[in-house]
């Protein structure tokens, strides 16, 4: 088990207001107007300082994490086998890829050989910090964007990285397709906030529109979950356009840049057809056509517009239902049914047995989100600021999606000067962190997607002028100088205070050396790099055997790469190892991939870690209609095993195991058995 141990040495831990009513204060007032000399220059002053800020914080967060990930492991210190054993589970799998690259001819006679200037785990850690440092900047100009002051930014940014525990994993989980993904996921967005602005040029619209689609092929590329996000995006979408809050024209080019990053993606990714059978495609495909099919749905009474718009969401899901489903005939489709199996299982559809999907159901990362998440997040207000802000905006934004479906258009544009509105960009933001708060908790491990986005969300409520004035209007307090000194006065406020209360424990968190401490895993690579021949096949539990690739290069049975449903399966045979089986079926089953040794290991054969019924070996038992060990009760149609645990009866050396398996190499955690080669 890789373990963390402290190091000699080391210290031990302690908006812009609506324009017309701007424009008659300002003339009121006897101002200078906003688009005077001066006032163009204050813009221009404004923008700098906030672009440089915004490159700051980034800069910092990149070096922050760096510096915490150094700390942590004594990375440069400790030797490359270590290093590449600290890229844990999945992760060595994807760094392994990587390694490959590098050590191939043709690529290190090209442009990706930098080991003239920096190590290549250097490059490849460096970038993914660097990531960070995109990821931070765009989430504060998302923020500036929707509050019209830098101020929200800088307040978003500080939130990021005092929350880092529930915001961001990087600096422990490097190579995750998640930590290459989610900074593209906010450039997305930022793009897409500064679309729905109203009065952009067409050469705007067009640029971000470009950058728009860049940032979603990027998103797509980097992470296999790309579609269950983007599909709530759609859908966050979709509703915002059914309820005339978003221009139906954006909306339409949005549909289509998600559709066609997919199908890019899906090319270069040869022919990926998990894509093609994606409930996005199918989604964005049906809401297409079906508003080709259903004309004037934004017109008439309230309650002809109601029943317009249930058709027409009843119309959207069964073309989606239809559509995605012949896809997956046609294509004989199979890779995510394990996905919805978890999902149906999850949210009480019925109980299920099928293996795949109980270890996502066992798995802590895939239950609900802790209470503790909300308590870590209320000690730097973060939560208090978001759940103040949620509440008027969501109110807000029922209001004028009721106003909107009971006028026509040409009502609407007569009301100008209506109190309560809601800006397009902040009522995508608003939709979008509703839904993914859902997502975040039902399950733990999207939260990521949640946390970052409530920074900006809170930022640019505490710092906007509507938001501000609906609330003082409500207690009769409005007037605009107030609303002015409030919006910059309480960001202040809080900045200060989370300065004062974390500035030390972050300086502390920097000074805490530690360093990575995994001798038995070291031991075993080194032992499989020097008595087994390059060509040995190896079978094992795929945490452990990415490892393995990563460490050794050597071929592997089976590894985490579970989007694919004939590695699945081989991954349900290989674990036999595990269940109760005879030592001539555990034969049978590993010669069948050409395994020559097999690696047991302590920790799942006599797990602990999970109650009972969530073991691994409890799954497997479940799946083969076995009962499973200790005192518990047992579905009634489960029966005893006629054979005793494999991964223990191996160890006693007895003549049916020692004809089929020889034991090569054992230490505190992992047992190597090499397979007998029978005619």
């Amino acid at each position: 088990m890789t373990t963390i141990r402290q190091r000699k040495g080391g210290k031990v831990p302690e908006a812009d207001e609506d324009q017309p009513s701007e424009e008659k204060n300002v003339k009121s007032e006897g101002k200078i107007p906003s688009d005077h000399t001066g006032g163009k220059l204050w813009n221009i002053l404004s923008l700098t300082v906030g672009g440089i800020v915004a490159i700051f914080l980034g800069l910092l967060t990149s070096i922050y994490v760096a510096t915490l990930h150094e700390n942590d492991l004594w990375f440069s210190n400790i030797k490359e086998v270590e290093r590449e054993i600290s890229f844990r589970t999945e992760c060595g799998l994807y760094y392994s890829y990587y390694k490959q690259m590098i050590q191939a001819a043709s690529i290190q006679q090209g442009i990706v050989n930098c080991e003239q200037y920096l190590e290549p785990v250097y490059f490849y850690i460096y970038t993914l910090f660097g990531l960070q440092a995109v990821y931070v900047i765009a989430l504060y100009v998302t923020s500036w964007l929707l509050s019209g002051t830098w101020l929200s930014g800088l307040l978003a940014a500080c939130w990021y990285i005092t929350n880092r525990i529930d915001t961001t994993r990087v600096e422990f989980t490097i190579p995750l397709r998640e930590n290459w993904a989610l900074p593209f996921f906010a450039v997305q967005i930022a793009a897409i906030t500064y679309l729905f602005r109203s009065h952009l040029q067409p050469a705007q619209e067009r640029l971000t529109l470009l950058a728009v689609f860049v940032a979603t092929f990027l998103f797509s590329l980097t992470w296999q979950f790309n579609q269950f996000m983007m599909l709530i995006q759609a859908l966050a979408l979709f509703i915002l356009d059914c309820f005339d809050i978003l221009p139906t024209a954006k909306v339409t080019w949005l549909y289509i840049i998600q559709i066609s990053g997919l199908l890019l993606v899906c090319a270069l990714q040869f022919f990926n057809s998990m894509i093609l059978g994606s409930l996005l495609v199918s989604f964005n495909a049906s809401i297409l056509i079906a508003k080709t099919i259903q004309k004037n749905l934004k017109k008439g009474s309230l309650l002809n517009r109601l029943g317009k718009l249930i058709l027409h969401a009843l119309l959207v899901s069964s073309l989606t239902l239809l559509v995605n489903k012949f896809i997956k005939k046609i294509l004989n489709l199979e890779s995510d049914e394990h996905i919805f199996k978890f999902l149906k299982a999850k949210f009480g559809f019925g109980a299920t047995r099928d293996f795949d999907a109980s270890l996502y159901l066992c798995e802590e990362a895939f239950g609900l989100l802790p209470l503790n998440t909300f308590s870590r997040l209320s000690d730097t207000l973060l939560f208090y600021v978001y759940i103040f802000v949620l509440f008027p905006m969501t109110v807000t934004a029922v209001i004028v999606a009721l106003r909107n479906l009971s006028c026509s258009n040409q009502a609407l544009e007569k009301m100008e000067e209506c109190t309560i509105s809601l800006k397009p960009d902040a009522a995508y933001n608003l939709i979008h962190t509703i839904l993914f708060g859902c997502l975040a908790l039902s399950t733990m491990r999207m939260k990521y997607l949640w946390t970052s986005h409530m920074c900006v969300f809170a930022s640019f409520g505490l710092c906007s002028t509507e938001v501000w004035r609906l609330i003082l209007k409500c207690v009769r307090l409005y007037t605009s100088r107030r609303t002015q000194v409030i919006k910059y006065l309480i960001p202040i406020i809080t900045l200060l205070y989370i300065l004062y209360k974390f500035w030390p424990g972050i300086m502390d968190e920097l000074l805490e050396l530690r360093e990575f401490y995994d001798p038995d895993t070291v031991e075993l690579m080194n032992w499989i790099k020097s008595n087994t021949p390059n060509t040995a096949v190896f079978a094992g539990s795929m945490q452990l055997l990415a490892g393995v690739k990563l460490c050794t290069g050597r071929t592997l049975t089976n590894h985490p790469h579970y989007e694919d449903k004939h590695l699945r399966e081989r991954t349900k045979q290989i674990y036999q190892i595990y269940a109760k089986r005879s030592p001539e079926d555990v034969y049978r089953i590993l010669r069948s991939f050409s395994t020559d040794y097999v690696i047991l290991e302590d920790s799942i054969c006599y797990e602990r870690r999970h109650s009972r019924g969530c073991r691994l070996r409890d799954l497997l038992d479940i799946a083969n209609g076995h009962i499973m060990d200790g005192l518990g009760e047992n579905e009634p149609d489960l029966k005893p095993s006629l054979y005793p645990r494999f991964c223990e009866e191996i160890k006693k050396n007895l003549p049916s195991y020692t004809a089929h398996f020889t034991r090569v190499f054992q230490n505190k955690t992992f047992h190597v058995y090499k397979l007998a080669k029978h005619k």
